[in-house]
């Protein structure tokens, strides 16, 4: 790299540009700048080609014994994955396809207008669009723009939501908080509580819905899309389009999750993991660059109350512990776990380590 090398003024500059990875492509960069360079290149091939399980959830709230043969799944696909994909999950292809058009024309309007929802203020903002979360705390900045928006329980106004994918920012939020619910009594049912218990524990009580912009990259190689981390959450559930890219850590191998159409991703995040105990488990994830794009996700992270008033108090579910499986986590807050998750940033060390007994 070179004595030369002023990180902080050059994360600064590309900070100050407002315009994100997509100014740099717009600009017509052949080659990586250095504030994205990865130590040692990226194999962008999978390691092993293993399927993710998938989950059909036709019939869950009408049949017995399909609901049963759902939870079971999702009992196996967290414990060892921390990972499925859902098919017939109920919400139509026609309200994915428009989100994904939504973020597509909110990154592709005029760069002058999207600046006007740049912001690195989370507290004040109901839209934050930026590009890294953690500029500069981590160590490579990740080749992807992104917009985050808090859409429940106090759902913004229209107005306060960019045109492109006002309207269906608030439809599709909507769907994936039924769905999400859905999904927490089937996790609920797994361990072998009430239907309404993680629920009652408040793993619903935000939902943030983040959109990714991943613009082609020159040399896909030497970057990220993102970097190594688990989600800090109870649950995510994404879409992803069909360009593809994610990858999860899966007995020490990394392996690809292949698009499938119309299809969502569901995955445990560390708070999750906290409360079962290490029953579900938030695996590593990632996101690697591409030549082709841009690649559009849309990630709905499942969060606690952040109140400073009163915080819900988060540690292992009294009932699923025993004299042989004591707390392996002390107690926190969605608060102070998240304070924790946000000044560390996205790297391979997870902010559950902060919180073992």
């Amino acid at each position: 790299m070179g004595i030369s090398y002023d990180r902080k003024a050059e994360l600064i500059a590309f900070d100050e540009t407002k315009t994100g990875v997509k100014g740099l492509v717009d600009a017509g960069i052949t080659e990586v700048p250095r504030i994205f360079l990865v130590p040692s290149p990226e194999n962008l091939n999978s390691d092993q080609e293993l399927s993710l399980p998938t989950i059909d959830l036709k019939g869950i709230h009408e049949d017995p014994i399909r609901r049963k043969q759902a939870m079971e799944e999702v009992k196996d696909a967290l414990g060892s994955w921390g990972f499925f994909q859902i098919v017939n999950h109920g919400i139509p292809v026609d309200v994915l396809e428009d989100m994904k058009k939504g973020v597509l024309g909110f990154f592709e309007q005029d760069s002058e207008v999207r600046k006007q929802w740049y912001t690195r203020d989370r507290s004040a903002n109901r839209v934050v669009y930026n590009s890294n979360f953690d500029l500069y705390s981590a160590p490579v900045t990740n080749w992807r723009d992104s917009f985050v928006c808090r859409m429940y329980p106090n759902p913004p106004q229209p107005e306060e939501l960019p045109p492109p994918c006002r309207d269906i920012l608030l439809e599709y939020s909507s769907q994936v908080m039924k769905l999400g619910c859905s999904i927490l009594e089937l996790m609920s049912e797994a361990l072998g509580l009430e239907p309404n218990h993680l629920w009652n524990m408040g793993c619903a009580t935000q939902l943030q819905v983040t959109s990714h912009y991943y613009p082609p990259c020159p040399q896909p190689e030497l970057t990220m899309g993102i970097t190594e981390h688990t989600d800090a959450g109870f649950i995510t559930i994404l879409q992803q389009d069909q360009i593809g890219g994610l990858k999860v850590l899966y007995k020490d191998q990394w392996t690809h999750v292949h698009p499938i159409q119309g299809a969502l991703v569901v995955n445990a995040g560390d708070l999750l993991q906290l409360i079962t105990n290490d029953k579900f488990v938030s695996a590593q994830h990632k996101v690697v660059a591409n030549k082709v794009g841009p690649r559009i996700s849309v990630a709905s992270f499942f969060l606690t109350d952040l109140m400073t008033q009163n915080p819900k108090v988060l540690e292992p579910i009294k009932e699923l512990l025993s004299e042989d499986n004591p707390a392996k986590y002390r107690s926190t807050t969605g608060k102070e776990f998240l304070d924790y998750f946000y000044k560390k940033g996205l790297d391979a060390t997870p902010a559950l380590t902060y919180f073992k007994i």
